[in-house]
């Protein structure tokens, strides 16, 4: 009994192995994430310079890491937040060439690259080209986001690509008004591009109001909801029933197109 317990002792006494858990949990950050975690800290706490640093050296230090397309985006992010527009706009640039694999970043590097020209396009001939070859990129919102920013400045070349932008429901109301501020008529798409004129009938006696939506091509119809006294009052006021497609047409959404009110009932028409 005794020697069974004595053999036994090295086994109880013996230090036990390390868990797996444990060994990983102590393993040290590699440089290449070291860096990439104090760039995001760095731009959390807003200090763009030094965060712009950090990627830096992060894409020089480590070329080959997985880690060098995010770094590359982010560090043309922080110099824009850092408003240093010219060397975000180039920054952007060398991340879209480098990296155009990079689908949904590549998107927002675009975006923002056109931002930045678009605040340096009065001073820099180079932001005024930039934005002029996004005129043809093979994205739409990259298109219009360079019409736009033209459009500022008044630049002819701009209005092609907005009239287009008129169909794209995201963009329409923008583009609408770019080219009114320009002094250039819309050319509307018509009916299809999704608007319609809304009438709102409150009746006194009722608690809740008719709300009708017709379509740009039934404008026209918009008299049969009007009473006489309320007819008489459109032409008093200078409402024009005939055109009303056109007003709709090129009047910013929620726009109050006229309200009539007979006593009896008030009929309200508006583009939405």
């Amino acid at each position: 009994m005794t020697l069974a317990l004595l053999l036994a002792v090295p086994a109880l006494v013996a230090p036990a192995s390390p868990e797996p858990a444990a060994i990983l949990l102590a393993a040290p950050e590699s440089p290449v994430e070291t860096l990439f975690r104090q760039g995001r800290d760095l731009r959390y706490a807003q200090r763009w310079y030094q965060a712009a640093q950090a990627y830096r050296s992060l894409i020089r230090e480590f070329p080959g890491s997985s880690r060098v397309p995010d770094a590359r985006y982010w560090l043309a992010s922080s110099l824009e937040q850092d408003q240093r527009w010219d060397e975000a706009a180039e920054a952007y640039t060398e991340f879209l060439a480098k990296h155009p694999d990079q689908r949904l970043l590549g998107k927002e590097a675009r975006l923002n690259r056109v931002r930045c020209w678009g605040v340096r396009q009065w001073d820099s001939p180079g932001a005024q080209a930039g934005l002029a070859g996004a005129l043809s990129d093979d994205r739409e919102e990259v298109r219009i986001a360079a019409a736009l920013q033209l459009a500022k400045r008044r630049d002819g070349r701009a209005v092609p690509v907005l009239q287009a932008g008129l169909r794209a429901d995201a963009s329409s109301e923008a583009c609408r008004l770019a080219l009114q501020a320009m002094g250039v008529q819309p050319q509307a798409a018509g009916p299809a591009q999704g608007r319609f004129l809304v009438i709102r009938v409150k009746e006194r006696a009722k608690a809740e109001a008719l709300t009708v939506r017709l379509t740009l091509g039934l404008a026209r119809a918009v008299g049969g909801y009007l009473s006489d006294e309320q007819l008489r009052q459109a032409r008093r006021k200078g409402v024009d029933l005939e055109r009303l497609m056109d007003q709709a047409i090129n009047s910013p959404k929620g726009t109050e197109l006229f309200s009539l009110d007979d006593g009896k009932s008030t009929v309200t028409v508006t583009v939405e």
